[in-house]
This record gives C-alpha cells, sequence and structure tokens, in this order.
C-alpha cells in the first residue's frame, strides 16, 4: 500500500511491513467488518457469486506467481485445480478421510503433478510452454476420465461436504466465511512468496532469463518452484469448487476457463497480487452482469447471440485491456491514487 505525505520509514522492519499506518489498519479492519457482515445481508444468489469470485481469486494467485512473476505462461491451470478437486473428492469419499486432512494433501498433489509438466520449462519457452501446458490440461482430463473405478469418469462421483467437528459447512453463508478465509490467507501467503529469495528470482527469470542465470540464479529450480507454487493454489482452488458443489466432474474443468484465468491477470495486471484480486472480481463480476442484461437482449436481439454475449464481453473487454491498458487495474488505480496525492501539482502536469 501506498504511504501517505509527511510518512516515511525509520527502519527496516517497518520499511518490510505490510500494513505500515493507522489508517490502513483502519481500513482492513473495516475491510474485514464488511467481510463478516456480509452474509446477514446477502441472498444466497449474492453469497454464490462472492464465494466463486473467492475460489477465482485463490487460482489466479498461483497463475500470478506462475506467469505473471516467473513469465511461464502456462493454460492448463484449470487441469492442475482438477488434479487437487479429484484428490481430494477421492480422499474423503472414497477412503473416508476429513477434508482438513485431504486438503493439503491434495494441493501437495496438485503441485507435484504441475512439477512434472513443468520439467520442460527449462529447454523450451514462449509458443512451446503454452502447447506443453495444454497438452497437460488434456492428458490430466483424459486420465480423470480413464480411471472409471477411481474417479466416476464422465459420470462424476459425489463428494462430502467439510466438516469441523458436528459442525457441516453445509449453508452458503458456512461455506463463504470457509472461502473467504482462505483466499486471505493465499493472498498473505502470495504477498510474503513474491518477498522472498525465490520471489526475486522468478521476477529476474521473467525479465531476462539469460541475465539471470550469469547472476547465480538456478533456472531449472526456480522455474519448477514457480511451477510447484501455482499448481499448489490451482489444487487449493479445485478442491474448494467441487466441496462446495458437493460433486466432482470433469465438466467442472473445461480448458477455456484457463484462458478465462489468463484474461483475469491481464485485466487486473500481471505481476501485481492486487492486480490478481482487481481482475477476479472484475470478470467474474462481468459474467454476473452478463447473465443479468442477456434475457433483456435476447428478446431485442437475436437469441443466439445474446447466448454468446458472454464471450464476446470477456474477449472485447480482455482486448480493450490489452491495447490501452496492459498494465491492468492495479496500474490504472495506483495512477488515479497518485493523482490526488499529488494535488494540486498533478493537475497542472496533466493540463
Amino acid at each position: 500500500m501506498g504511504l501517505g505525505r509527511g510518512t516515511f520509514q525509520e527502519n527496516y522492519g517497518q520499511d518490510m511491513a505490510i500494513i505500515r499506518t493507522r489508517r490502513q489498519w483502519g481500513l482492513l479492519l473495516a475491510f474485514f467488518l464488511i467481510l463478516l457482515a456480509y452474509p446477514l445481508v446477502a441472498t444466497d444468489r449474492q453469497l454464490t457469486i462472492i464465494t466463486m469470485i473467492g475460489i477465482a481469486i485463490i487460482s489466479v494467485h498461483g497463475l500470478n506467481i506462475l506467469t505473471g512473476y516467473c513469465g511461464q505462461i502456462s493454460m492448463g491451470h484449470v487441469g492442475f485445480m482438477a488434479v487437487g478437486a479429484y484428490v481430494s473428492a477421492i480422499l474423503t469419499a472414497k477412503l473416508g478421510w476429513s477434508f482438513w486432512a485431504a486438503l493439503p494433501c491434495a494441493a501437495m498433489g496438485a503441485g507435484v503433478v504441475g512439477l512434472i509438466f513443468g520439467l520442460p520449462s527449462l529447454k523450451i519457452r514462449g509458443f512451446y510452454l503454452i502447447m506443453a501446458t495444454i497438452a497437460a490440461h488434456f492428458i490430466i482430463i483424459w486420465l480423470i476420465l480413464q480411471l472409471r473405478d477411481l474417479t466416476g469418469g464422465a459420470d462424476g462421483m459425489p463428494v462430502p461436504k467439510p466438516r469441523l467437528g458436528n459442525f457441516v459447512f453445509d449453508s452458503k453463508a458456512s461455506y463463504y466465511y470457509l472461502v473467504m478465509a482462505t483466499a486471505f490467507l493465499s493472498t498473505v501467503l502470495a504477498v510474503n512468496i513474491v518477498r522472498t529469495r525465490a520471489g526475486r528470482a522468478f521476477v529476474a527469470i521473467r525479465d531476462n532469463d539469460l541475465a539471470a542465470e550469469v547472476m547465480g540464479v538456478n533456472l531449472f529450480s526456480y522455474k519448477l518452484q514457480a511451477f510447484f507454487i501455482g499448481c499448489v493454489y490451482a489444487g487449493v482452488a479445485g478442491v474448494l469448487m467441487v466441496h462446495y458443489y458437493g460433486f466432482a466432474s470433469v465438466d467442472q474443468f473445461p480448458f477455456i476457463d484457463s484462458v478465462w484465468y489468463l484474461g483475469m491477470l491481464i485485466v487486473g495486471g500481471m505481476g501485481s497480487i492486487p492486480g490478481a484480486i482487481l481482475g477476479a472480481l472484475a470478470l467474474k463480476l462481468l459474467d454476473e452482469l452478463v447473465t443479468m442484461v442477456g434475457p433483456i437482449l435476447s428478446a431485442a436481439i437475436a437469441a443466439q447471440a445474446a447466448a454468446s454475449l458472454a464471450l464476446i464481453s470477456r474477449g472485447l473487454v480482455i482486448m480493450l485491456f490489452l491495447i490501452f491498458e496492459p498494465r491492468g487495474l492495479d496500474h490504472r488505480w495506483e495512477m488515479v491514487k497518485a493523482y490526488f496525492r499529488l494535488w494540486p501539482f498533478s493537475r497542472q502536469e496533466a493540463e
């Protein structure tokens, strides 16, 4: 977060703190209070929307670390979500594990599969890496369909709701709190990961991998670490998704969603933790807007065109951001804050 005028850091600890001023603590506390009170005023439909946004934020954080920070473009992110989802589904539904024990195992399982498909990243890059990750998605889905006795194949499999003692997360409000808590922890973890030695190495690899290697950065190790971390996040998101619906099916993990997750990064701002949140929020809310407007448009124009409105609107928004604001919403928000912080000099500069 940016500091106000006249606020300076006096030591290294203050400079490294994520929350630095009383005003920032106050805003954070107000944000938490709003999140806690939201189920009291929201409808079930609105709780479902915000829960899906929370799951998308977790997944996009993983893609942001892999693609936004390390520069390893992945188009198979949803495939790794499916790995986490089915590992948790099998552990809880087939073996009777607790959700809380299955969640970290499923996340690690997705991370290990990510490591396997990340192995070619040292030898290939750009278009070829994109094709390799696309192949990863289809291989994972094919394996899930073939292991019918274990996964239910194309028919899918029921998944129990999470339990904490005698309490079952079977209401929309309780699951909302579970997802929001996980999204908050994943955000804090992502912020700290990018500030570590590994996070700085990711940025160096993204900016110029040859220069990073000359400086002593182990490309192979750090690229695999990025794949592992990104897929762990995807696995957690996949687990939360199937336990929310109480059912696991390959139809929940279509390839096109990997494209949209990458679009969320573009809209929010690649290589930015707030950007990952803003991008997921923006495109998910756009989907809801299209859902509301679609029936109205179908009465005024061709029904087929109205049905394609979601795809058209997402594609149009992503294309506009690529042309006019490639650094995303986070950069635009920083520009707005800087404008008011430097007032009235910013106004003179604009003129």
